[in-house]
């Protein structure tokens, strides 16, 4: 067995008996769990959040949710898998609460902007594009994460925040052009 698959292999071992740890209540292993996914969950609330102190408060929600919801976890993927669905959710529930897409209407679908992609620039550090992204407003940063970082279709952005598959896409749309106007001033 190659080291690759042996540490692969180690890891999912690892993770296992970790799970089986916290489900059993140890403390220990509930901290350890925390401390192993937190800062990359942390880094997918902050997508989602206006501020650090809102990606903190989704944080802390989303690992609530974690343990409560940790004996449904099936190992049918990746246990990281399943923590970032389950951050992202709360994340999106906790926008919901706060009524982000009120304001959002449907302008049917926009076309592709011209040359959009050629404008932007070539490297944008992930620092910038993350600073850029929290001062989006809230309903074009919603879309655009899960549009363009998490990959859902429009239809499913959709039915997950109650809005029409046509709002989806202009919020899309206005979104990756509000972006581009920031990076380009940026330069």
């Amino acid at each position: 067995m190659s080291p690759d698959l042996t540490n692969a292999s180690e890891q999912l071992m690892d993770e296992k008996q970790l799970l089986r740890d916290c489900l059993d209540g140890n403390r220990h292993a509930q901290k350890r769990l925390y401390e192993l996914f937190a800062r990359r969950m942390f880094g997918v609330c902050l997508r989602y959040a206006p501020d650090q102190q809102s990606a903190e408060d989704f944080l802390q929600e989303g690992f609530i949710r974690v343990f409560v919801k940790l004996d449904s976890f099936r190992s049918q993927g990746s246990l990281e898998g399943w923590i970032r669905r389950i951050m992202v959710n709360t994340s999106l529930e906790l926008l919901r609460r706060k009524d982000v897409l009120k304001y959002s209407v449907d302008i049917g679908t926009q076309p592709d902007l011209p040359g959009e992609e050629d404008d932007l620039p070539e490297e944008i550090s992930g620092e910038v594009l993350l600073m850029h992204m929290q001062q989006m407003p809230a309903g074009f940063r919603t879309v655009f994460n899960l549009y363009a970082v998490e990959e859902l279709p429009h239809k499913e952005i959709a039915s997950m925040l109650g809005i029409s598959e046509g709002t989806s896409k202009s919020q899309y749309a206005r979104a990756r052009a509000w972006l581009q106007k920031r990076l380009t001033e940026n330069q």
